[in-house]
């Protein structure tokens, strides 16, 4: 199991990384839901919703880097939010760990999470996800799958395809209805899905027109 497995075309590395699991120190979530992001209008994925969908800035440099490497950023200046980069090196695109089950380290969660009314809550969510596994900015860059890494990665078995849902993504204004979310539906600590109010519809992965949206783009 290594990187090279999500040096592929977004919507796979996205579903690869469905059951893997995300280390950080102790706490162990077993990934259950995602989305997946292209890049700018260069690469193979244009995607006016990604955070490369303009092309490289500093923010973003990571996800233009090779697979298996953590993307990290403040959503609204609040949420910490989790993203494993995908595709080959130097090809931009990064998957966002939407949400997750709590395997490992479930009362170091609690106490980072009081306000969870339940344990299908303590990450749910990628802003949730990022502080029940205490991920900070300074975290940017993390090679996920070096052994010496407090951060890593653990791919599981391939999950198969009547194991995952596909929608549309959460939040974003543009590109909102291509289905590059995926769940596993035996889960239930999926997030709910709520559809921006600013989203249009008629641009889609591919397309390098359209507005870019603030916040919660990858």
């Amino acid at each position: 199991m290594s990187a090279e497995e999500l040096a592929v075309e977004p919507p796979a590395a996205a579903r690869r990384l469905l059951g893997a699991t995300l280390w950080s120190g102790a706490v162990g979530v077993r990934i259950i839901e995602v989305e997946a992001y292209g890049g700018d209008p260069a690469g193979p994925w244009p995607d006016p919703a990604s955070h490369s969908g303009r092309g490289r800035t500093e923010r973003n440099g990571v996800m233009f880097g090779p697979a298996g490497v953590l993307y990290v950023y403040l959503s609204y200046g609040m949420h910490t939010c989790v993203n494993v980069t995908s595709g080959p090196n130097g090809t931009a695109s990064a998957v966002l760990i939407r949400s997750g089950e709590v395997i490992a380290g479930r009362e170091t969660v609690q106490a980072r999470r009081p306000g969870a009314r339940s344990d299908l809550d303590l990450a749910r969510g990628p802003g949730n996800l990022g502080s029940a596994l205490g991920i900070v900015l300074s975290d940017y860059g993390t090679p996920l799958f070096d052994p010496s890494s407090s951060i890593r990665l653990e791919l599981n078995r391939p999950v198969e395809f009547t194991e995952i849902a596909s929608g549309p993504r959460v939040g974003v204004s543009t590109a909102a209805d291509v289905p590059w979310r995926f769940w596993l539906t035996g889960s239930r600590a999926v997030s709910v899905y709520r559809r921006s109010p600013r989203a249009t519809a008629g641009h889609g992965v591919g397309m390098t027109s359209g507005r870019r949206m603030s916040g919660d783009a990858r």
